[in-house]
């Protein structure tokens, strides 16, 4: 078998690695997988997923042992929510192409086994990468980032075999966020960059003499450039810590906004002191009710986010959707098959927006996104009535 055109060879001191570059959704890759496995039977194979997505291709128990209070309580249902409109994205492609998503790493995996070679799990965590992306970005670049997202669930555009060429240059993550890579050139470095320079140090640190690696033909060139480096992985795993000025600034907003109350109670006495408390409530609790009822949310939910956010807001220890998303679970706990039924649900509109999990997530998040939108609408209102 001729490997030139299937992979790229790298001699590292006693090591010799073949690093195949792969399209996610072609079954031409899928194919070459298996031949350059059964070719060489190498000592390891690594394969570009993190433990988070081996389990979530490899273990269907994993859904069913959700606890979808436990995620809210933690603060992940944002970084969940993403991973399923990504897992959305990526059904939608391999539905069209008649390719699972993924498969080239499960034939990896599958090849490595029957030839006695150790898998190795090289890519880094999703939820690390989700998190310094997330944590790159200010507040606009955020509701950005997730209008892009959400906005392909809607996507009903057709991606034929003759785009599988541009597939094959990109990795999934990156097709998946390439209008906001665009704009925003720090996503791209914690998205492509910082993982070509994990996935090298974990392919060099691979076990044996004969290594395959098996990833997205777009991170082929950063590993090659990066096989040669020495480089600190433990930096690439850091979660970003929140700034001192947003730390402040969570506090700083409602002794502001408590201060100009008072003050508005001094200055112009118990009507001006109601109407800042009135606009208050009514600006944020009706903004945050507005995005639970876009996540179609439950009348009582509503409800909650409503005279919730006034007084969340008022509290950096508590978000609105917070309880928003715990009431939505005590009303409507999903159950066993509400969670089996995700991998079919995430593939449609109706199925995202349907399905008792991924409601959950929805109003958790759009409930954020109206209290915090409140709280910067009211707050200027009632400055601008007490200051002028």
């Amino acid at each position: 078998m001729d490997l030139k055109d299937k992979v790229v060879y790298k001699k590292l001191d006693d090591k010799d690695i073949y690093i195949v570059g792969t399209a996610h959704v072609s079954k031409d890759s899928v194919r070459d997988v298996r031949e350059v496995i059964n070719t060489i039977r190498p000592d390891s194979v690594c394969v570009e997923l993190c433990n988070a997505r081996y389990e979530s291709m490899f273990n269907e128990q994993k859904w069913k042992d959700m606890d979808i209070v436990k995620v809210i309580k933690e603060n992940k249902a944002l970084y969940l929510l993403i991973q399923l409109v990504l897992s959305s994205f990526y059904k939608k492609i391999g539905d069209m192409l008649g390719v699972r998503p993924g498969a080239d790493m499960i034939e990896a995996v599958e090849a490595a086994r029957e030839v006695g070679a150790q898998v190795v799990l090289a890519d880094r965590d999703v939820n690390v990468t989700l998190r310094r992306v997330w944590g790159s970005l200010g507040f606009f670049k955020k509701m950005k980032l997730l209008g892009i997202l959400l906005g392909s669930v809607f996507s009903d555009e057709e991606i034929t075999s003759d785009d599988i060429e541009k597939l094959k240059q990109k990795d999934q993550l990156e097709i998946a966020l390439e209008e906001v890579s665009k704009s925003l050139p720090e996503v791209k470095a914690k998205l492509i960059d910082e993982r070509d320079i994990f996935l090298a140090e974990k392919i060099k640190s691979a076990p044996g003499k004969k290594i395959v690696a098996v990833v997205g033909a777009g991170h082929v060139n950063g590993i090659v450039k990066n096989l040669s480096k020495e480089n600190d992985i433990d930096s690439l795993m850091e979660l970003p810590k929140k700034g001192k000025l947003v730390t402040i600034l969570k506090w700083i907003i409602p002794i502001l906004i408590i201060g100009l109350i008072v003050y508005g109670f001094i200055k112009g006495g118990r009507e001006l002191s109601i109407e800042s408390i009135s606009i208050w409530v009514g600006v944020n609790g009706i903004l945050s009710a507005l995005g639970v009822a876009l996540a179609l949310g439950h009348p009582i939910t509503i409800l909650a986010a409503f005279f919730a956010a006034p007084l969340t807001s008022l509290n950096p220890m508590i978000a609105a959707g917070w309880v928003a998303g715990l009431v939505q679970a005590w009303i409507r706990k999903p159950k066993v098959s509400d969670i089996e039924e995700l991998p079919q649900a995430i593939g449609s509109v109706k199925g995202f927006w349907t399905n008792p999990v991924t409601k959950i997530l929805l109003v958790v998040v759009f409930a954020n996104i109206g209290s915090s939108i409140g709280t910067f609408l009211a707050g200027g209102w009632i400055a601008k009535n007490i200051l002028k």
